[in-house]
């Protein structure tokens, strides 16, 4: 079992990561020690920091500044340019980036560049702002989408190529995603807590320099050996069968692997994370208007917060390497809408609700949303094949993203059409039931394609 976690091997073959038996606690633990984990932890924080700077955190800049929920709403489309990353994934996948390709390599090329991108655009964001042109500031924040599709593209493809088993692609994506969750945390609470102090602007501009911590960990990663094996057979060959490579043969490659199921398995992938996708851009309009300052909201999402993600992560992590990752996605599914029931019990709190309550339900929140995303992403990460990682988890993810992401930038028009016949609480109440009840297929389709891979294995 100790190979299970061992560093991928310079002539390592190119072929999916095995089913293996599941490990001892003792050899997680030690797995967990290595020091290829840091350089995991840092890429997931340089992925996870401008994802809400373009989304839930941009909220409380434009809720604070007066513009409109309906506004609000419309400008999360910003978001949908992580569901059209499929669309240059496989030129990640397949051009070496001059100068920096030979340096670093392919993967780790693409990451850097993407990073130093996304700084620019959060720190061009940060002195734009969004009361002197709107156009301008939400252009900024555009590019700061984009540059962030291709750093998650490119440390996606790093992190599976990088595995060994489906084991390690739990541990690794759990790895990740604790580095992601700490850095949802620094750009959701600790920036407000910033922002109170030295104004948005600022705070922007501090976080896109804090993108040296991903840069750090793409300098200590090594390339992976693996994909040079996976990719080597296109050497010579001419434009049109590169293009057909690149473009066409990831996609039915995944269709011919999973024949059948392959619908089913981007339906429950669609599917998967609406219900926390349709929270977000109301969450930061919803603190304000429940009349808590932007330092207590701060505080409680960076403390409460901070321990229920970490704790969420690194249970559904090591549950997905134990128990197996079709078991862990059943559970996330089921447990990430209930706790949208637990906004509700906010919303209509007699005299609005003290401290300690909202800090409970962000903690619960935080708990359920981390353990999902940690098993969403180990199961979808064991689904690709090498030489085509980038490309067909982008796909993955595309689809998980794209119908959440374009319904959800109706969301504050739907919080206002609700005000019309409700009080504002009771508007957002209404609204986060119907969140909560958009779990249910993932659920069913859950179960599905976990009795589709348990009927047919044991490892798990």
């Amino acid at each position: 079992m100790a190979a299970d976690f061992a560093l991928p091997a310079d002539q390592a073959p190119p072929s999916v990561p095995a089913p293996a038996p599941a490990p001892s606690w003792s050899e997680i633990f030690r797995a967990i020690r290595h020091p290829r984990m840091l350089a995991v932890a840092l890429l997931g924080f340089g992925s996870g920091l401008p994802y809400l700077l373009t989304s839930l955190t941009l909220g409380y800049w434009l809720r604070q500044e007066g513009i409109a929920l309906a506004t609000i709403g419309f400008i999360s489309w910003v978001g949908m340019v992580y569901s059209f990353k499929v669309l240059w994934a496989p030129m990640v996948d397949q051009v070496d980036l001059p100068l920096l390709g030979r340096w670093l390599g392919r993967r780790r090329a693409w990451i850097v560049l993407a990073q130093v991108v996304v700084a620019g655009g959060l720190i061009g964001m940060g002195i734009a702002g969004p009361t002197a042109d709107l156009s301008v500031f939400a252009a900024f924040a555009v590019l700061t989408a984009f540059a962030s599709t291709v750093q998650d593209i490119s440390i996606s493809a790093w992190r599976i190529e990088t595995a060994q088993s489906r084991s390690d692609l739990a541990l690794l994506a759990a790895v990740f995603q604790i580095g992601h969750r700490v850095a949802f945390v620094v750009s959701d609470a600790l920036i407000l807590i910033a922002a109170a102090f030295i104004g948005w602007p600022l705070s922007y501009v501090t976080l896109g320099v804090a993108m040296s911590i991903g840069l750090t960990g793409a300098l200590l990663a090594k390339e992976p050996a693996r994909r040079v094996f996976a990719t080597a057979s296109m050497a010579g060959r001419g434009l049109a069968a590169r293009v057909t490579n690149a473009f066409i043969e990831p996609f039915l490659t995944f269709f011919r692997v999973h024949g059948k199921a392959a619908t089913l398995i981007l339906a429950m992938v669609g599917t998967y994370r609406l219900t926390d996708m349709m929270m977000v851009p109301m969450m930061a309009p919803f603190y304000v208007d429940l009349g808590l300052p932007t330092a207590q909201i701060g505080t409680i999402r960076g403390t409460f917060g901070m321990v229920g993600t970490v704790g969420g992560v690194a249970l559904g992590g090591l549950l997905a390497v134990r128990w197996g990752l079709e078991r862990t996605l059943v559970v996330g599914s089921i447990v990430a809408p209930i706790t949208n029931f637990t906004y509700v019990a906010l919303c209509l709190w007699p005299g609005g609700p003290p401290f300690e309550v909202v800090g409970a339900v962000v903690l619960i929140e935080n708990l359920a949303t981390g353990f999902a995303g940690a098993a969403g992403v180990a199961y979808m990460s064991a689904l690709v094949g090498l030489g085509f990682a980038a490309t067909q988890f982008a796909l993955l993810a595309s689809v998980q993203s794209m119908l959440g992401k374009f319904i959800r930038g109706f969301s504050g028009a739907a919080v206002e059409w609700l005000g019309t016949s409700f009080a504002l609480m009771e508007a957002y109440a209404v609204y986060f039931v119907f969140t909560a009840l958009l779990g249910l297929p993932a659920i069913l389709l859950s179960i599905l394609c976990a009795r589709r891979r348990l009927s047919s294995v044991t490892d798990v």
